[in-house]
C-alpha cells in the first residue's frame, strides 16, 4: 500500500509539471492528497471486481493495477494510452483490470456501478462493483435513484465518497445546510461510515467490513472518506489566489499527509527504516521516468484512424 501510494504521488506531481509546462494539453484534474482512498480500497477487492472512477481518477486506475506507461501515454494523448488516445486524462478504460470507464459527468459512475451489481447478483457471482465520486455528486438526482434501488435489491454495490470539501470550487458549508451525508444515506438504509480518508488503515478496515458483507449477499455500503486534494479543482495551480480556499486550510492538510501518516506508522512498528523509504521512493520516481519516456516515444494516431475505438467497427446503413 504504501508503494502505490507513492507511485501514484510521483506520478501525479511530474504530470503537474508537465500541464504546467503546456505538454500535457488535456484538462487534468490531479489526485494528490487523496492516495489513501483509492489504493486502501482497491486493497480490498478481486481482479474482478469492477470500479469506476470520475474526472479525478488516475489514483483509482493505478490502484487497480493499472499500467503507469499506458496511463502516461493516455494523457499524451498516444496510441499506446489505455483508452487508445482518445480519452485523455478524464475518460480512462481498462476493462483488463477491472476499471470499466471514468467520466467527466458528475456522479456519472454511480448508477453504471449499481448495474454491474445487479449483473453479478442475475449471474450468481460473489463479485462487487465499487463508486468513487466526490461530495458533489452526491448533490445529483442519480445519487439518490441509485441508493433507493442499491438497497431495494441488496445489490452488491460499495459507494465511496471521496469528500475532499470542495464541488468544483464550492465549499461543502456553501452547498449544503449540514455536513451529514452518511446520515442521508442511512436514511435510505443502506450501512454508512465516515472514515479519516487520510488514514489508509481506516479506509482499508471499512473497505474490506464493505465488501465482505457485499459478497455475503447483505447488499450495499457507503464508505465517506474525508480527505483533501492539494492541487486546484483542475490543473497544477493550488487556487490560492482566487480566494476560495485559504493558505492556512492547505497547509493544515499537507501536514497530514497519507503518504507521511503512513511512512510514520510503519516506521513506529519496524517495519520501515528511512534507507528504506528513500530507497522506494527512488524506485518510483525512476518508474515515472521511465513511463514518461515510454509515452513520449510512442506515436500520436493517424488522422486515417481518428475514428477507430470511437465508433463499433463495420459498415454502417445509411438509415443508421
Amino acid at each position: 500500500m504504501y508503494v502505490d501510494m507513492l507511485r501514484i504521488r510521483e506520478a501525479e506531481e511530474r504530470l503537474a509539471d508537465m500541464v504546467a509546462t503546456g505538454e500535457v494539453r488535456c484538462p487534468t484534474h490531479l489526485y494528490t492528497g487523496q492516495e489513501a482512498v483509492a489504493v486502501g480500497v482497491c486493497k480490498a477487492l478481486r481482479d474482478d471486481d469492477y470500479i469506476f472512477g470520475n474526472h479525478r481518477s488516475h489514483g483509482h486506475y493505478l490502484a487497480k493495477g493499472g499500467d503507469l506507461r499506458q496511463l502516461i501515454a493516455e494523457i499524451l494523448g498516444r496510441r499506446t494510452g489505455c483508452s487508445k488516445g482518445r480519452g485523455g486524462s478524464m475518460h480512462l478504460v481498462a476493462p483488463e483490470i477491472g476499471l470499466m470507464g471514468t467520466s467527466a459527468m458528475v456522479g456519472s459512475g454511480i448508477p453504471l456501478a449499481v448495474g454491474s451489481a445487479m449483473a453479478f447478483t442475475m449471474q450468481g457471482t460473489q463479485r462487487v462493483a465499487v463508486a468513487f465520486f466526490g461530495d458533489g455528486a452526491t448533490e445529483e438526482g442519480v445519487f439518490y435513484e441509485s441508493l433507493n434501488l442499491a438497497a431495494l435489491r441488496r445489490f452488491p454495490v460499495i459507494l465511496v465518497c471521496e469528500n475532499n470539501l470542495y464541488s468544483s470550487h464550492m465549499h461543502i458549508k456553501d452547498r449544503r445546510p449540514a455536513d451529514n451525508i452518511p446520515e442521508i444515506v442511512r436514511a435510505h438504509s443502506i450501512p454508512a461510515v465516515r472514515v479519516d480518508g487520510n488514514n489508509i488503515l481506516e479506509v482499508y478496515q471499512a473497505a474490506v467490513d464493505a465488501v465482505r458483507n457485499a459478497r455475503q449477499g447483505k447488499g450495499p455500503a457507503f464508505i465517506e472518506c474525508r480527505t483533501y486534494r492539494w492541487r486546484g479543482h483542475v490543473g497544477p495551480n493550488f487556487d490560492l489566489e482566487k480566494g476560495l480556499r485559504s493558505k492556512e486550510e492547505l497547509e493544515a492538510w499537507m501536514a497530514r499527509c497519507p503518504i507521511k501518516s503512513f511512512q510514520s506508522e510503519l516506521m513506529s512498528k519496524g517495519l520501515l527504516t528511512q534507507s528504506e523509504a528513500n530507497k522506494l521512493r527512488a524506485e518510483a520516481v525512476k518508474e515515472v521516468d521511465d513511463a514518461i519516456a515510454w509515452a513520449r516515444e510512442s506515436p500520436m494516431p493517424t488522422e486515417a484512424e481518428v475514428t477507430h475505438n470511437v465508433f463499433t467497427s463495420g459498415q454502417r446503413s445509411v438509415d443508421g
